[in-house]
């Protein structure tokens, strides 16, 4: 369900799971999109001489994703910040699912607090944090 006014949200809602695209191409876009051309977000193998499990997925990335997933449910929200806690790296050509739920929502100022998710197929949490947004009354 798209989201288009804070009447529209509820207490406990869940949004829709996003999985972004985390494969090596659209990682290499951005990083060199970003002038972060280095080897640990785009090679497996040199990822790994860092004593890395693979080629990562950048911070920075991750949490546009979750801006992005914010922006699939409420495409008028004006995001207002998202606070991160990166718990063990996104890889590169993993899957990984974003998910949230409202934790606050404010009617008299159209805010609504959202937790939010980021787990691979194992079901590990590789980075969760909390968004606040803004919605038309």
């Amino acid at each position: 369900m798209t989201v288009t006014r804070i009447t529209d949200v509820e207490f406990g809602d869940t949004l829709p799971v996003f999985d972004p695209d985390t494969r090596l191409a659209n990682v290499a876009r951005f990083v060199e999109a970003a002038h972060w051309n280095g080897p640990r977000f785009t090679d497996h193998e040199a990822a790994r001489a860092e004593g890395l499990p693979g080629a990562l997925v950048p911070g920075i990335m991750s949490q546009g994703f979750l801006a992005a997933m914010i922006h699939r449910w409420a495409p008028k929200a004006e995001i207002l910040y998202v606070d991160t806690v990166f718990r063990a790296p996104v890889i590169v050509d993993q899957p990984c699912h974003i998910n949230g739920v409202v934790t606050d929502l404010d009617e008299a100022t159209g805010e609504v607090e959202i937790d939010l998710t980021v787990t691979n197929d194992a079901g590990e949490t590789r980075v969760f944090g909390t968004a606040r947004a803004r919605l038309p009354n």
